[in-house]
C-alpha cells in the first residue's frame, strides 16, 4: 500500500501564519503537521508517498526532500488549480499505479494507530476501501456519513443545510439521539476510484467534491468500508486550534 497527502491549500483561516508557509507545514510540539501525519502513516508499514503541494510548494519539497531522511520514499505533484478535493488525488494517479492507498489530508491529525486500524479494516474483507468518521449528536458540525449493518457506507450528505436536515430526519435517516457520523477525511482507497473522480462535475459550491465519487461508488455497488476513529481526531483548521495542541499530550 501507498500514501497519498494532500498539502497544497494555503489555510486562509490560519491568517498570517501561512504568508510563507503551507498549512501543513506549522508546526506541532516541535514538527510540521506533515511530519506527524507522515511518522504516523508509516507504523503500519508503508514506506511511499505521494504529496500534492501547491501554495509554498517548495517550502514541503525542500524539508523532506527524497524522503530517505524519514526512512521514507517521498515524491510530489504540484497543484496548478485549487477545485476541490474531488480532482486532487488524480494528480497521483501515475504514482498509485495499480496498489490501494492510504489517502489523508494535510492537516488533520490522528493516532498512529488509527492508520493501522484502517489498514486493518481494508484486509478484512472484499472492499473498494475504507471512510473514517468521528461520531457526535450535533448535527450540524459537517459531512454526515450513514452506514447499514455492516457498519459499510450506504448515504452522505456534505455540508447538510437546516432543510436537509429535517429531510433526513423526515426519512429516518437521522434519529433524534443516535450518533450522528462524520467524514473524518482519512481514507483508504483501490485505483478503481478514479473511474468515478474522472467522471465528476462541479458541484454547486464551484468544486470538484471527492464525496460526490464516493457517492456514485456506491451507486455502482461498490463497498465502502466505515471505520470509527478512537481516541484524537484533530482538524488543525485555525490558530486557536493550533494552539491548543501545545498543550496536548502527543
Amino acid at each position: 500500500m501507498k500514501a497519498v497527502i494532500l498539502a497544497a491549500g494555503k489555510g486562509t483561516r490560519m491568517r498570517d501564519l501561512t504568508n510563507e508557509l503551507p498549512k501543513p507545514m506549522l508546526r506541532v510540539q516541535g514538527k510540521p503537521i506533515l511530519q506527524h501525519i507522515i511518522e504516523g502513516v508509516m507504523t503500519t508499514g508503508i514506506r511511499e508517498f505521494c504529496i500534492i503541494t501547491g501554495w509554498k510548494a517548495e517550502v514541503v519539497e525542500e524539508y523532506f526532500g527524497d524522503g530517505s531522511k524519514f526512512g521514507a520514499r517521498i515524491s510530489y505533484v504540484r497543484q496548478a488549480v485549487q477545485d476541490g478535493t474531488g480532482k486532487a488525488p488524480e494528480l497521483a494517479k501515475t504514482f498509485v499505479g495499480t496498489d490501494p492507498f492510504l489517502l489523508t489530508y494535510g492537516d488533520i491529525l490522528v493516532k498512529p494507530e488509527t492508520y493501522v486500524r484502517m489498514c486493518e479494516r481494508f484486509a478484512g474483507g472484499d472492499f473498494a476501501g475504507v471512510i473514517t468518521v468521528t461520531g457526535s449528536e450535533d448535527v450540524t458540525k459537517g459531512g454526515l456519513v450513514f452506514f447499514d449493518g455492516d457498519f459499510c457506507l450506504s448515504h452522505l450528505v456534505e455540508k447538510p443545510s437546516p432543510a436537509q436536515i429535517a429531510e433526513l430526519m423526515r426519512d429516518g435517516w437521522l434519529k433524534v439521539g443516535d450518533t450522528a457520523w462524520y467524514n473524518a477525511g482519512i481514507y483508504i482507497f483501490r485505483p478503481g476510484v478514479f473511474e468515478f473522480t474522472a467522471r465528476l462535475q462541479k458541484s454547486p459550491r464551484g468544486e470538484y467534491e471527492l464525496t460526490d465519487a464516493l457517492t456514485a461508488m456506491i451507486t455502482a455497488g461498490q463497498r465502502m468500508a466505515g471505520l470509527q476513529i478512537e481516541g484524537r481526531w484533530v482538524d488543525v483548521r485555525d490558530p486557536e486550534v493550533l494552539a491548543s495542541l501545545e498543550n496536548e499530550q502527543a
